[in-house]
């Protein structure tokens, strides 16, 4: 809906941004990048092809090449406490808090079997080489062992007296050895054998706190264990005692070893095997059996927060890589080709709370751009390829991020938020490359601005950049109710720090929201919470327009790239074009039914794009108002919006942790319409031709598959009517047997035809004998094959009876008139004979 300003004058709405000479956008599809898992459990098939996640009560699988998901399991209204996906990808082992365990066959996600596997919460779980066993631990304090693909229990194991904490399967196909190792709070490793069906030894005196790592060498003969107690340790499987204690100066989470003969250039013999570890402090390292010293750097591996850990590393002997698991919900893959690990890719599981993003990176040979930055309610800004998922994070900020914002060729990013403090990045190369030796090309601080005494809501990059040319300055805008105007240095090349800006205006009286420069670097707008709009001289820094109208705060103003007009979107559910000629509203749009978070223009002006707190995204036409399409992926505010470099693609990010694109399919939707269009005129012109021919059979199977109820039943009637060939129900042999010999859609179509015929009486009669011929001609199996068959015979049964009875009292009628007719003919009669 559009509500124009009733003070509009004619020359106000000539004013209206004129439609570009390109298609307006009306349709969209969209894909997403979605949030798939929580924290907890993660899991990946041995061919890196599959990764599954907790995600709350459910389960997500997803392709991990592309980061797409594939499919979600649903939960059990329970938390889940451990998963394990088996290395031939076949099969996927969920265990909840409601104590049940259930076995799905991949890739259908089918449920294979469910049932209590413990009488405590499952902790822990691993599934063995071949696929064929999988071993689970409990907070009862019981190790159980399981068929895989039968779901059936093969061992049960009593002795620990605390819950289990590790849990690992030793055993090769075809071997005759075959052992499980667990360990548990009580401190003590076990190990049982699956073949004797007993303890064969008790690991005592190695650790003093909780087991949490656990893993058998590739021949069996040495086992290492990890714990929070700082150390780990080897010990021997031949006589069960402790080899080597590596103290490793970390609360341990996980530990396991790599295969034989990894990173030799960094060993000093071949024999020499290493221990990876990740725990508290947030790094994987390496570590060497024979010396028991790090082989890892210092630097390697150094994760942005204090805070974060990591609570598992997966590893296959087949790998040339780890993949950890971060508390942050993160999952880091390191290459082991060297013995720093560099970091070839990391996935965000969750990336929580999208505030703004956008389109980054450089402009490639199509016109597009394939990275996003995001603000994500966190300190870190996410750098994430929209192709492969992979992120890289920047980190810098002190304080959640709240804004962000990007030079118009994707090369300069600038970024705010609750440290006060803005900073603007460069894209640069790094340096790093990946396994296969191509190099990475990415973001790096270039410059800190500080001097705003509160949170930075809005920041902006002058627009007159290039790829030689660097943004000459920099707009913030705060909740110190200050706008400052600050100088970007023309080079660096240490990351400087700039502490006096050009200029700083008391601008608002409450919070401002939004930032926006103009497209020629002459103006600047800012938006607030004091419902109003200003129009700045980027030189000298005074206001020259106001826009008043929003009747709560302003949460943004944009500019549009090809005339002089701002659109802006408030809390008061509008919103608003404005023509900053003369500083008036010209368009209002109401739609939305929460607060308008976010806008901006599309379709070289000819568009505006909105999205709000109800969780949709709008797409309005500027010249007619009219709402061209109401997009909707979301279930939480919708904060963030973005447009590509090629206008051909929307970005939306909100509270809910999802990232949509949409992209605009208007052209091929056109061309698929005026397809279509073409073959019904095609397919129209050869019904009338099979009309005239009187070629019957053609002209309904035509007609059905047309779906023309008007014209089908005017077939009927023609035949009905213009032949009477004997023993036939419509007329024509011919007919009944194209009646007699339908597919089941069109049995379906033709049943629905007759059901609205038959409740007419001028078409009832049409209507019941194609329904005789149906009702002699198929069984009732091919009836109740039918879609909403019942509801079809509902509707047929009362208007067939109603018929029936009309019929049947007609027909008495009609004796009357024999009688009548009768008595007449005998009084004629008898008066004639009298004459």
């Amino acid at each position: 809906m559009i509500t124009p300003g009733s003070e509009q004058s004619a020359n106000e709405r000539s004013m209206v941004p004129a439609a570009s000479s390109a298609t307006l956008k009306t349709a969209f599809s969209h894909s997403a990048i979605e949030p798939f898992f929580t924290g907890g459990s993660a899991s990946v098939s041995e061919d890196q092809t599959l990764l599954a996640t907790a995600y709350g009560e459910e389960v997500v699988i997803t392709d991990l090449s592309t980061g797409q998901r594939k499919h979600k399991i649903k939960g059990d209204t329970e938390q889940v406490t451990t998963l394990a996906l088996s290395p031939d990808g076949k099969y996927v082992v969920v265990c909840s808090r409601s104590l049940q365990m259930r076995i799905f066959q991949l890739p259908e996600c089918k449920l294979v079997r469910a049932f209590k596997a413990h009488d405590g919460p499952v902790i822990v779980m691993h599934i063995d080489s071949t696929s064929s066993l999988v071993a689970t631990g409990a907070a009862d304090g019981v190790v159980k062992v399981w068929d895989l693909a039968g779901g059936f229990n093969t061992h049960t194991f009593r002795g620990h007296t605390g819950v289990i904490s590790a849990v690992r399967i030793f055993g090769q196909k075809g071997g005759v050895r075959w052992q499980v190792a667990s360990g548990s709070d009580d401190t003590k490793i076990r190990i049982w054998d699956l073949v004797k069906r007993k303890c064969v030894a008790v690991l005592e005196d190695g650790h003093v706190s909780v087991v949490r790592g656990l893993d058998f060498s590739s021949d069996g003969s040495l086992l290492i264990s990890g714990g929070r107690d700082k150390v780990v340790n080897v010990w021997s499987m031949e006589n069960y005692s402790l080899v080597k204690t590596i103290l490793v100066f970390e609360a341990l989470e996980t530990a396991g070893l790599l295969s034989s003969g990894t990173l030799t250039s960094v060993t000093s013999a071949v024999s020499d095997q290493l221990i990876y570890t990740g725990g508290e402090k947030g790094t994987v390292k390496l570590w060497s059996i024979d010396s028991g010293e790090e082989v890892t750097p210092e630097h390697a591996s150094i994760q942005t927060s204090e805070e974060v850990g990591v609570s598992d590393i997966i590893y296959y002997p087949s790998w040339n890589d780890l993949i950890a698991v971060l508390s942050d919900q993160t999952l880091v893959e390191h290459t082991l080709a060297s013995n720093d690990l560099p970091i070839v890719r990391r996935l965000s599981g969750n990336n929580g709370e999208v505030i703004d993003l956008a389109y980054v990176g450089p402009v490639d040979v199509h016109g597009i751009q394939k990275y996003l930055a995001l603000a994500t309610n966190s300190p870190e800004i996410r750098v994430i390829s929209t192709e492969t998922q992979s992120s890289v994070v920047l980190a810098a900020h002190t304080d959640i991020v709240i804004c962000i914002d990007a030079s118009i060729d994707g090369l300069w990013l600038a970024s705010a938020g609750k440290d006060n403090v803005a900073r603007i990045w460069r894209w640069t190369a790094s340096g790093i490359q990946d396994a296969d030796g191509n190099e990475h090309d990415g973001f790096q601080l270039y410059a800190t601005f500080k001097g705003h005494l509160g949170s930075i809501g809005g920041v902006a990059l002058a627009r007159l950049v290039t790829r030689t040319v660097y943004p000459k300055f920099l707009i913030t805008g705060s909740q110190d109710l200050t706008v400052k105007k600050w100088t970007v240095p023309a080079s660096a090349e240490e990351p400087l720090e700039v502490a006096r800006p050009l200029f700083t205006r008391k601008a608002h009286e409450k919070d401002i929201n939004s930032v926006d420069i103009a497209p020629n670097d002459e103006f600047f707008a800012t938006a607030s919470q004091d419902r109003t709009v200003k129009i700045w001289s980027v030189e000298e820094g005074e206001t020259v327009g106001i826009l008043r109208g929003h009747k709560r705060g302003v949460w943004s103003v944009k500019f549009s790239a090809y005339d002089k007009f701002v659109v802006t979107g408030s809390g008061d559910k509008t919103v608003k074009v404005w023509n900053i000629r003369d500083y008036t509203c010209v368009k209002t749009f109401e739609g939305h039914t929460n607060s308008v978070l976010n806008a901006l223009f599309i379709s070289a002006g000819a568009q505006v794009v909105s999205a709000g707190g109800d969780g949709l995204v709008k797409v309005w036409d500027v010249k007619t108002g009219e709402c061209n399409a109401t997009l909707d992926n979301h279930e939480d505010k919708v904060w963030s919006l973005a447009h590509r470099s090629d206008d051909k693609v929307v970005a939306s990010g909100g509270g809910d942790s999802v990232i949509t694109f949409w992209e605009d399919l208007t052209e091929e939707e056109l061309a698929r319409q005026a397809q279509a269009d073409s073959e019904l005129v095609e397919k129209e012109q050869e019904l009338s031709n099979f009309v005239f021919r009187k070629e019957w059979k053609n002209a309904i199977l035509l007609a059905l598959s047309l779906d023309h109820p008007s014209r089908l039943l005017h077939l009927f009637r023609t035949v009905i009517a213009d032949n009477a060939e004997k023993g036939s129900i419509m007329g024509l042999r011919e007919v009944d047997a194209v009646l007699s010999s339908l597919a089941p859609p069109q049995l379906q179509l033709l049943l629905r035809r007759v059901r609205d015929w038959n409740t007419n009486a001028r078409t009832a009669a049409v209507a019941q004998r194609v329904l005789n011929i149906l009702l002699q001609s198929y069984p009732p199996e091919n009836f109740l094959a039918v879609e909403d068959i019942k509801r079809t015979l509902d509707a047929l049964v009362p208007y067939s009876d109603r018929h029936y009875t009309r019929l049947s009292e007609l027909l008495e009628e009609s004796y009357i008139v024999d009688y009548t007719l009768r008595q007449m003919d005998e009084v004629l009669m008898t008066q004639i004979n009298e004459v």
